[in-house]
C-alpha cells in the first residue's frame, strides 16, 4: 500500500478481499559474512516484526506467502517452507489489540483474533531490494543471535520456531543451495552449515563426504583471496544434491 487512501480502504474494506481470521508470517533468512540473518520490518505505529500479510479469498497459502515476499523484496521464485501455525499467543486475542482497531472503527475486521501460518524463506540478502511503504517504514537485517526480545505480538516466538525448523530440515531441504552463491569455496559451504547449526565439523571429513557423494562439483576456477591463497571454487550438482536430500544421505554429515 503506497498511499494513505489505500491504507484507509484496506482497514475499512479489506475483509471483502482477504480472509479476516487468517494471515501468513514470513521469517526471511539470509546469509552474509558468515552470519545467518533475519529480515525485520518496522511497522507503522506497531514496532518491529517479520514480514507478513493477509490471504486473499481465492488464494492458496503458499501463493499468498510468495506474493507477500515478492512485493516486499522484489524477488521471485523464493524458496518457502511452511513450518508452524500460530494462534495460542495472548497477543492475538488481547483487549489492547481489539481496542486499537476499534478506535478506528467499531467492530473492525482487523480486531478479530487471527491465526497465522508460519513460513520461512531463504534469499540472497544482496539481491533483495526491500520495498518500504506507508505500512513498512523501515527495515534491517539482524543476526539471529542478536534478535531484539521486544518484537511485536508473538514474532519472537515465530523466529525461534523458524530457526528450529531450519536447523531440523537443513539435511532434508536445499538450504545450502538457496543460501550460497552459485560458486563457492569449501570453507564457505562448511561455514554456512556450522553457522546455521551452531556446531563445528572436521574440515577434511566434511569436504570429503560432500565430494564422495557427488553433492558438489569442483570447478576449474580459483578465487584469489590473497598472496598464495587461491582456493578452488565449487558448485552444487543439483540433481545429486536433491537426490541425497530425498534419501536422507546428507544427514550423515
Amino acid at each position: 500500500m503506497e498511499t494513505l487512501e489505500e491504507l484507509d480502504d484496506f482497514v475499512a474494506n479489506g475483509h471483502k478481499v482477504y480472509l479476516p481470521h487468517l494471515s501468513v508470517e514470513c521469517v526471511v533468512f539470509g546469509y552474509e559474512n558468515k552470519q545467518l540473518k533475519v529480515l525485520l520490518i518496522k511497522f507503522l505505529n506497531l514496532g518491529w516484526g517479520v514480514p507478513g500479510g493477509y490471504i486473499k479469498r481465492n488464494e492458496g497459502l503458499t501463493l499468498a506467502a510468495s506474493r507477500i515476499l515478492t512485493e516486499r523484496t522484489t524477488l521471485e521464485n523464493i524458496f518457502l517452507k511452511q513450518f508452524y501455525i500460530f494462534g495460542d499467543s495472548a497477543h492475538r486475542n488481547s483487549d489492547e489489540r481489539r481496542e486499537y482497531w476499534d478506535r478506528l472503527s467499531e467492530g473492525n475486521w482487523l480486531a478479530a483474533r487471527t491465526m497465522s501460518i508460519g513460513f520461512y524463506a531463504l534469499i540472497d540478502c544482496a539481491e533483495a531490494i526491500i520495498k518500504q511503504d506507508i505500512i513498512a517504514e523501515d527495515y534491517k537485517w539482524v543476526d539471529v543471535n542478536e534478535i531484539p526480545n521486544d518484537l511485536l505480538m508473538d514474532h519472537n516466538e515465530i523466529i525461534e520456531k523458524a530457526l528450529l525448523a531450519l536447523r531440523n530440515q537443513i539435511f532434508h531441504e536445499p538450504i545450502g543451495y538457496n543460501l550460497l552463491p552459485e560458486k563457492f569455496t569449501l570453507p564457505e559451504i562448511q561455514a554456512l552449515y556450522e553457522t546455521i547449526l551452531n556446531k563445528t565439523f572436521d574440515r577434511r571429513n566434511f569436504s570429503n563426504k560432500l565430494l564422495s557423494m557427488g553433492i558438489i562439483v569442483k570447478l576449474d576456477e580459483k578465487r584469489n583471496i590473497g598472496q598464495h591463497r587461491s582456493p578452488y571454487l565449487y558448485r552444487f550438482h543439483q540433481d545429486n544434491y536433491l537426490n541425497a536430500l530425498s534419501e536422507g544421505i546428507v544427514h550423515a554429515l
